[in-house]
């Protein structure tokens, strides 16, 4: 089995001995561990580069970010008890890297995904160091250095097939010869051609831990982070989410793609395709069952099983002049879409008019700037009547659309209720997922009040 272990998870000392005796319950079990970087570290490491274009390299030691991330990696291996040599020399070179980056004056996405890497470096380092010193045996491994090859592309780079074999040839054949616990950092690769250091995107930790399952031909991947698994909505929105026990895959991967923050959608489908369970817990509370993942489950009774959130998205209402047939309008609407580069999440079509809602560029990057949405805007008012909506939210509903009418039915009843409009609905081929458009300053009342209709009081059942 493959363990995964979150930021939040080994944000400090006390937690990262935390995560060790949760590690050493399941020893017998032979885990593969990744860590991602303690808390805040990949963040503030982004912070300083975009700080050190800036500034002077005399100045770079002066940067507050950079002495967070000294202070605290120091702080944690002095409060385990370990030599602070283990991480002196990653320290050093990432100080030449920020010095590099005042000296150019440019932070350029190979020199991103370069710098991204320190945090993981150092936490793995750091760890395995302290189960060392607790008696129990363990190697670290940058994942750069164990197989993975990926495509050309930086920050968001995709993994090879060319990796598993390799992957699997090096884990199993240092097993065999010197048994001990493989710590594996987070989100890195190398270049197929050039060998640079690359990265898959923030938050992709479980997709690393997947692939490793799949490299070793794997059944189970546990997702370790702060909260008791996969919830009916975000808590920090709702007080009342609770813990839905488990999902089907393509509920998974929905809810991933929609703006949940627990699951990576690169991640569920290929644990989908490759068969592998995948078990959401809480390092926090190590004893709460958890979300089990899983290819199917008795979905009859099901109505709901969660509500998500994605907020501050802009959507694009566009109307045909008529001077186009039908095929000519969508045609050159998506043409135009796909000349900027811009992910589409919802759509909303008839003959005449299209409403769609804009992701950003590349996943884990950003939202179209302003400036760009204008040319887009230009370019579709030379054949349509464009209206440019910010500031919107769209909520989507994961369930069982088999009972897509109840859904709907008691959803827009929430709205009335509420006096809200939804400016957009989309349902498409997918089985498990509706989605409206609501503006930001409703989005969270109607979230809460949805939550009430759908769970407080039915459970999410008929």
């Amino acid at each position: 089995m493959v363990m995964r272990f979150d930021a939040s998870s080994i944000a400090t000392s006390e937690r990262m001995k935390e995560v060790a005796d949760i590690i050493l319950s399941y020893a017998d079990e032979k885990p593969v561990i990744v860590l991602s970087a303690m808390g805040k570290t990949t963040s503030k490491l982004l912070q300083v580069g975009n700080k050190a274009e800036r500034c002077s390299a005399s100045n770079v030691c002066e940067i507050e970010e950079w002495k967070f991330i000294k202070d605290l990696h120091l702080k944690t291996i002095n409060e385990l008890g370990i030599d602070e040599e283990i991480i002196s020399g990653v320290l050093d070179e990432l100080k030449k890297l920020f010095e590099g980056i005042a000296m150019r004056k440019e932070l350029t996405d190979c020199s991103k995904d370069y710098l991204m890497s320190f945090g993981e470096c150092m936490s793995t380092r750091i760890f395995v160091a302290y189960l060392t010193k607790t008696g129990t045996k363990a190697r670290q491994y940058d994942a750069v250095d164990i197989g993975f090859i990926n495509t050309d592309d930086f920050t968001n780079t995709n993994i090879l097939e060319a990796s598993y074999p390799s992957v699997a040839e090096r884990l199993l054949e240092d097993c065999l010869k010197e048994p001990a616990i493989p710590v594996v950092n987070n989100i890195l690769g190398k270049f197929w051609s050039s060998r640079a250091t690359t990265t898959l995107e923030r938050c992709a930790s479980d997709l690393t831990a997947t692939l490793i399952a799949k490299a070793l031909g794997l059944r189970e991947i546990q997702i370790w982070m702060d909260t008791d698994g996969v919830l009916t909505c975000d808590p920090n929105i709702h007080p009342h989410a609770v813990t839905v026990p488990s999902l089907t895959f393509e509920e998974a991967i929905e809810l991933a793609y929609s703006g949940s923050q627990v699951l990576h959608p690169q991640s569920m489908q290929l644990a989908s395709e490759a068969e592998i369970s995948v078990m959401v817990k809480n390092s926090n509370n190590p004893t709460a069952a958890g979300t089990l993942i899983t290819k199917g489950r008795e979905m009859n009774e099901i109505v709901l099983t969660s509500i998500v959130l994605k907020s501050n998205i802009t959507m694009l209402s566009i109307v045909s002049s008529r001077t186009l047939g039908q095929y000519d309008f969508l045609a050159k609407v998506f043409s135009i879409i796909e000349e900027f580069g811009i992910s589409v999440g919802c759509i909303s079509i008839t003959q005449v008019s299209i409403c769609v809602t804009l992701e950003p560029f590349k996943p884990g990057n950003r939202e179209p700037i302003p400036q760009e949405m204008d040319h887009v805007v230009e370019e579709l008012e030379n054949f349509a009547a464009v209206h440019l909506l910010r500031e919107r939210s769209v909520i989507s509903l994961i369930g069982n659309l088999q009972h897509s009418s109840l859904i709907l039915e008691k959803a827009f009843n929430v709205l009335c209720e509420e006096g809200i409009n939804a400016q957009m609905t989309s349902q498409g081929a997918s089985k498990v997922k509706i989605s409206f458009v609501v503006h930001d300053s409703e989005a969270q009342t109607c979230v809460g009040a949805l939550h009430a209709a759908f769970f407080e009081n039915t459970d999410g059942h008929l």
